[in-house]
């Protein structure tokens, strides 16, 4: 049995630290403790930033990435090519991506990917949103930068089947990045050249078919 906590109030911030993804109860302990330790200032200003981001942050409603205000800094910026938007999960993959230097256009966020064996459907990640943004966009290429997992390739799919009435080029990241691997795992270098080394899907598609 654990030896119990010298502290209710203790015990409760470490059951909360611990509730985060990655954080056991030691790891939340050791945080706790520093965070003790700490003067009142620099904890209130810990504390206040946790708020501000919760009841601040926004998404922008072009990409879904977050974003201080409605449209993104990547979104709003004139000198990013929109005709070209990249496909990703998540927004950690934004950051993945953008690390490399290497992509000039702009994102969309699905927020998540076709998993059936989940309860995730089309309807439940920004697949409606992308379809919209090309109608009403002048969008020349979408780029599926997806993760290379089961997931990934059914999303990616589906994708291509709903882009395929527009007269579009639709890209697949090369397979550089190994199968199985989440895209924000990935090294830079690697990431980098699967996105400039990208094939049309289609091509990709039927390659694996076979």
């Amino acid at each position: 049995m654990n030896r119990p906590y010298p502290s209710a109030l203790l015990e409760s911030a470490v059951n909360e630290f611990a509730k985060l993804p990655g954080i056991g109860r030691k790891t939340a302990l050791r945080l706790v403790l520093h965070l003790l330790r700490e003067d009142n200032a620099s904890v209130e200003s810990f504390a206040n930033a946790i708020l501000t981001l919760k009841n601040e942050v926004r998404y922008c409603s072009c990409c879904h990435n977050i974003s201080d205000s409605e449209i993104c800094n990547l979104c709003a910026d004139p000198n990013r090519n929109s005709s070209i938007v990249c496909v990703v999960e998540n927004i950690k993959d934004v950051m993945a991506i953008e690390n490399t230097v290497q992509f000039k256009g702009q994102y969309h966020v699905l927020g998540g990917i076709i998993s059936p064996i989940d309860g995730i459907g089309p309807s439940d990640v920004e697949i409606a949103s992308l379809i919209e943004r090309v109608e009403t966009k002048e969008v020349k290429e979408v780029i599926l930068a997806l993760s290379a997992t089961m997931e990934g390739d059914t999303t990616n799919f589906y994708i291509f089947r709903k882009l395929e009435p527009f007269n579009i080029k639709v890209s697949i990241i090369a397979r550089g990045v190994s199968v199985g691997n989440e895209i924000e795992y990935t090294d830079e270098v690697t990431l980098g050249r699967s996105i400039l080394n990208r094939t049309p899907f289609e091509e990709s598609y039927k390659l694996n078919q076979k």
